[in-house]
């Protein structure tokens, strides 16, 4: 006997879906059945990755989103349920971050990473909220409501690192925000929850762990390597399944052991 999650007939919108983890995300719910809604601001990248995902015999679909402008958060959401339908999954993933000491921090860069991770994870997840809320007190008896919502925080928001302080609180902030929606929406049906990633190889620090540094940060991991965009597959496909009605407001740490 086998078990599989299935998504067909589910709307997800992943944001941030450019390169990465949003990518990887994406690709993961098509596969299981889900119509993915790629936003992020580099469109030509969207594109290329829903020609992969229908390569593939998957359904997506493209919509420009800057985080940091509200309302840009409030075009993106109506033009995906205008264009797919209403949404079912909310994949919170765009972050950003920067490498300094604290005392090197500027209020510009405080601004950057906040405006983004916080400000802007919050508002995508209240937009999105904000529908799902209505669809689910609208509905005729029977119906599908409620909805599913990951963000995705990371390890440095349940362990400090050093040299990346600010982030580390944007992610703290990211990791509260989730409990504290979790708590107001469930009665929706709504379940929010998190995931915290450890050291994830991506496109944007591949670079890194060839370096010197790198390789002394890997020696002092658990069972010293990186981890895949992969490896978070399983942990989101549980917190997006339709099963999963039981399981909000978990923060989840899929580090490979780096929090113990």
């Amino acid at each position: 006997m086998s078990y599989a999650i299935d998504l067909s007939g589910r709307v997800a919108l992943v944001t941030g879906a450019s390169s990465g983890l949003g990518a990887q995300f994406a690709r993961t719910l098509a596969q299981a059945g889900a119509a993915v809604v790629l936003a992020g601001r580099r469109t030509d990248r969207l594109k290329e990755l829903r020609a992969d995902i229908e390569g593939h015999g998957g359904d997506a679909h493209v919509v420009n989103l800057d985080v940091t402008d509200v309302n840009s958060i409030q075009a993106a959401v109506a033009h995906a349920e205008t264009e797919v339908g209403t949404l079912d999954i909310l994949v919170n993933n765009s972050g950003v971050s920067t490498t300094q000491k604290l005392l090197d921090v500027e209020p510009q860069d405080y601004d950057f990473i906040f405006d983004t991770n916080v400000r802007g994870a919050f508002f995508v997840a209240q937009e999105v909220g904000r529908r799902m809320v209505a669809r689910s007190r609208g509905a005729a008896p029977g119906t599908f409501t409620g909805g599913r919502i990951v963000n995705i925080a990371s390890m440095a928001g349940l362990r400090v690192l050093s040299q990346i302080g600010v982030y580390a609180m944007s992610k703290a902030s990211v990791i509260h925000m989730t409990r504290a929606m979790a708590l107001e929406w469930g009665k929706f049906g709504i379940n929010v929850n998190a995931i915290c990633p450890g050291y994830i190889d991506t496109e944007i620090n591949h670079h890194h762990w060839k370096t010197e540094s790198g390789q002394k940060l890997v020696q002092m991991l658990p069972r010293k390597r990186v981890g895949q965009p992969k490896d978070l597959d399983t942990t989101l496909l549980m917190l997006c399944a339709n099963e999963s009605h039981f399981i909000n407001g978990a923060v989840i740490q899929a580090d490979d052991g780096f929090g113990i």
